[in-house]
């Protein structure tokens, strides 16, 4: 018989306080279930490094996940940064970090990149390092992708790389007799 897996740990409720709260404003949170927001939100890593003031970072390390809902986040390694109190940035790296959500219209949006950049304060993400992003009605792919929470503008694209799109067909309707 073969021996299980061990669970995943949970991070002291101190560093997961410091952690949720800036990671419920994160950028597939735009796109997915707004229900999603109102469950209860798990966080684990290996190891964590808080500091707790009004300014300063929580670093999480080490298998990082984060599960709120249909939210999923895998990473490598996790930092939160607290300015004036205020949360202003999240970045996940990984090899690569996923993010999925479930969609308010039906369907997931998956991302994959080895970098995802949250700023907060200007609620633009950036997504580095072999970019995927999948969503039911097709898929972007590039070495880096803009997305602008306010005008929810996306920009993809850097020197020297090209983004790649594959746009599905609308399904069409059924017929009726």
């Amino acid at each position: 018989m073969k021996p299980s897996p061990e669970p995943r740990r949970l991070l002291h409720p101190a560093a997961a306080r410091i952690a949720a709260v800036a990671l419920l404003l994160l950028p597939a949170l735009a796109f997915g279930l707004a229900r999603d927001r109102q469950q209860p939100m798990d966080i684990g890593a290996d190891h964590s490094d808080a500091q707790l003031g009004d300014d300063g970072n929580a670093k999480l390390g080490g298998n990082v996940f984060i599960e709120q809902g249909s939210l999923r986040i895998d990473a490598d390694q996790a930092v939160v940064d607290k300015k004036a109190g205020e949360f202003s940035r999240a970045v996940f790296d990984g090899q690569p970090a996923r993010m999925q959500q479930a969609l308010e219209s039906g369907g997931m949006v998956k991302i994959r990149a080895r970098n995802i950049d949250y700023d907060m304060q200007a609620d633009v993400v950036v997504m580095t390092g072999d970019v995927v992003i999948t969503q039911p009605e097709g898929e972007l792919r590039g070495e880096r992708v803009r997305y602008d929470l306010k005008t929810e503008r996306m920009e993809g694209g850097a020197p020297g790389s090209r983004v790649r799109m594959r746009i599905e067909p609308r399904p069409s309707a059924p017929k009726t007799d």
